[in-house]
């Protein structure tokens, strides 16, 4: 089961956390993943290292337009693309400047959109395609100084349940994963505060956070052809704090 020998994948932001996870999960399961950092190859090859199977580096900062272009110039066509590459700022709703604006509604949507825009046409035309973006339990629960960054995750969901639909024919499924606090490189500043650390725990029912290898699974069984007849859904990996 979960066997995606012949596949290629394309991992946004993988050369750490989540992406990473997921990467490494997918291409133990035997798929070809292009493992993506914003601008260090040498971060990407560090990452690749340390994974079983078939990987190739890319470099591409989604902030530019124009990389998200010389993107999928870099890998070509891919049967499974995750959109887990994002950018998040924490500042009070007042202090938000234009520029963090854009810059997280580039990454975290725009390029997202272009990025599907670019890979899908081949799906169709294969009839197959997985696309897996990365969401956030802020979707449902936002954090008071990332309002825009929860803003852009609630836009990438209403993106998926309109995709999914149009896309469902053509043998293509579309789909979330919500995180919801995983311990990982971007939140260990803020997990280091003991009293913030235990005030956040207190609003997960698990009482602990998640770590990045929890969520990969999730997105595997939606790349796989166990998930065919999965589209168009928000998979929540949260110990439950969206309750």
């Amino acid at each position: 089961m979960f066997d995606l020998t012949g596949k290629t994948a394309l991992v946004t932001g993988s050369s750490q956390g989540i992406g990473k996870a997921i990467a490494t999960l997918l291409a133990k399961q035997g798929a070809k993943v292009f493992v993506h950092a914003s601008s260090s190859l040498e971060k990407a090859q560090r990452a690749a290292s340390e994974m079983v199977g078939d990987t190739v580096c890319v470099v591409g900062n989604l902030a530019n337009p124009d990389e998200v272009e010389g993107l999928y110039k870099q890998t070509g066509d891919v049967d499974i693309l995750v959109c887990n590459a994002s950018v998040q700022y924490r500042n009070p709703w007042d202090n938000v400047t234009p520029e963090e604006i854009e810059t997280q509604l580039q990454v975290n949507f725009k390029a997202t959109y272009r990025l599907i825009q670019l890979y899908v046409p081949k799906m169709k035309e294969k009839g197959f395609g997985r696309i897996i973006t990365v969401g956030s339990v802020q979707q449902y629960k936002p954090h008071k100084d990332m309002p825009i960054y929860a803003a852009s995750k609630c836009a990438v969901m209403s993106l998926v349940e309109n995709l999914g639909k149009q896309f469902a024919p053509f043998g293509i499924t579309v789909n979330n994963m919500s995180p919801g606090v995983i311990a990982t490189p971007r939140n260990a500043d803020a997990l280091a505060d003991a009293e913030y650390s235990k005030k956040v725990m207190a609003g997960i029912p698990m009482g602990y956070a998640g770590e990045d290898k929890d969520c990969a699974p999730a997105v595997l069984l939606l790349a796989s052809e166990e998930g065919r007849y999965i589209t168009g859904i928000d998979l929540v990996v949260d110990g439950g704090m969206k309750l």
